[in-house]
C-alpha cells in the first residue's frame, strides 16, 4: 500500500526536489526555473551538472552538499538549495557554500590573473527568513555585494537569490509571470490532482510528466516515500513548536501582567513545560532520523541543529 494517495509529488521534499530540478533528463525544466528568477537579468540557454559534493581543502574540514549544483553555458555557476526549517546561521551557510565554486575556479599548478565566473546562490525557503535587511513585502531577495555609501555594486561576481516560498499566496488565476507559474507549482504541486489550464505549455506537461507518482518504479516509490515521511515529521515537529511557542507566550505576557508572585509562578511554569516539551519532541524526531539512516546534511537542513547537536542526541 502507498504510503501518500498524491497524485504529484511535492518539491518540497528532497527526492522530489532533486528528481525534477537535478537530472540530466529534466535539465529544461531547471532552465526554464532558473530564468523565471532573473526574469531576464541572466538568461541561461543551457546547464552542465556538477558534483554537489564538496569536501574542503583539508580532510577535516566541513562538507559542504549542494541540492543542486550546475554551470550554465558561459561556465557560471549556480547552487540552488531547498530549505524546509529555519536556521539559526542560514546565511553564513550561503556564504559557506559559495566559496567552493569560487574557489574550485583556481587552475591547480598554473598562472592565474584571478578571474572568476559568476557564482549564483539560489535559496528557496519554505518559511518566512523575518530577515531586517529585505523588504517585508517582498518575496524575491537579490543580495550583492554593494559600496554602502554609493550603494552600487561593487562585485557583481557573486550574487544571493533567496526566495520565501512561504509567503507566497497567489490562486491560479493570479498567475500572470512565469516566476508566479514555478513558485504557484513550487509550493503546491502535490495539493493539485490535475494539470491546471494555467500551467500548459510544453516546459510544465514535462513538469506534470515527470511528476505523476504513478509512473515511478518500486524503488523510486519508496525513496520518494522515504522522504515525503521526512519532510512531514519536521512538518509536523514545527508546527507542533510553533503551537507551543504561542502558548508559552501566552504564558510569559500573563506572568508579566499578573501583580501577584503566585500567578507568575504558575506561568513561568506552565512557559518552561512547554519548551522542555518542545525539546524532547525535537529530540525524539532527531533520534528517529538517525534510525532512519539520514545523514548529517539532511537532518541539519531540516532541523536547523549542528552536528554537534546532532551527536548529541542519541
Amino acid at each position: 500500500m502507498r504510503y501518500t494517495e498524491e497524485r504529484y509529488i511535492s518539491l518540497l521534499t528532497d527526492f522530489g526536489f532533486k528528481r525534477i530540478f537535478g537530472t540530466l533528463p529534466n535539465k529544461d525544466l531547471l532552465i526554464s526555473f532558473l530564468n523565471s528568477l532573473f526574469n531576464g537579468e541572466e538568461v541561461v540557454k543551457d546547464v552542465h551538472f556538477l558534483n554537489s559534493e564538496h569536501v574542503g581543502d583539508v580532510y577535516a574540514e566541513r562538507k559542504a552538499i549542494f541540492d543542486v549544483y550546475c554551470e550554465n553555458e558561459r561556465g557560471e555557476k549556480f547552487i540552488v538549495e531547498m530549505q524546509n526549517a529555519k536556521q539559526h546561521y542560514f546565511k553564513d551557510r550561503s556564504l559557506y557554500y559559495a566559496t567552493f565554486p569560487i574557489r574550485e575556479q583556481a587552475p591547480k599548478g598554473q598562472d592565474w590573473n584571478f578571474k572568476l565566473a559568476h557564482v549564483y546562490v539560489v535559496a528557496l525557503l519554505n518559511f518566512d527568513m523575518h530577515e531586517e535587511a529585505f523588504a517585508r513585502d517582498s518575496i524575491i531577495h537579490d543580495v550583492a555585494l554593494i559600496d554602502k555609501e554609493t550603494n552600487k555594486v561593487f562585485n557583481e561576481k557573486l550574487r544571493f537569490k533567496y526566495v520565501e516560498v512561504a509567503k507566497f499566496n497567489k490562486n491560479l488565476d493570479e498567475l500572470d509571470t512565469l516566476y508566479d507559474k514555478w513558485i504557484y507549482v513550487l509550493k503546491n504541486l502535490a495539493r493539485l490532482n490535475k494539470q491546471p489550464a494555467h500551467l500548459r505549455n510544453a516546459v510544465f506537461d514535462h513538469l506534470f510528466s515527470e511528476a505523476e507518482i504513478a509512473s515511478f518504479t518500486h524503488t523510486e516509490l519508496k525513496e520518494y516515500e522515504d522522504s515525503l515521511k521526512a519532510y512531514r515529521d519536521i512538518k509536523n515537529s514545527l508546527d507542533t513548536a510553533k503551537d507551543e511557542g504561542r502558548a508559552e507566550g501566552m504564558a510569559k505576557g500573563l506572568a508579566e501582567g499578573m501583580a501577584k508572585g503566585l500567578a507568575k509562578g504558575m506561568a513561568e511554569g506552565m512557559a518552561k513545560g512547554m519548551a522542555k516539551g518542545r525539546g524532547e519532541t525535537l529530540n525524539k524526531m532527531v533520534s528517529e532520523m538517525k534510525r532512519e539512516g539520514l545523514g548529517y546534511d539532511l537532518i541539519e537542513k531540516l532541523t536547523g541543529l549542528t552536528q554537534k547537536d546532532i551527536d548529541a542526541i542519541p
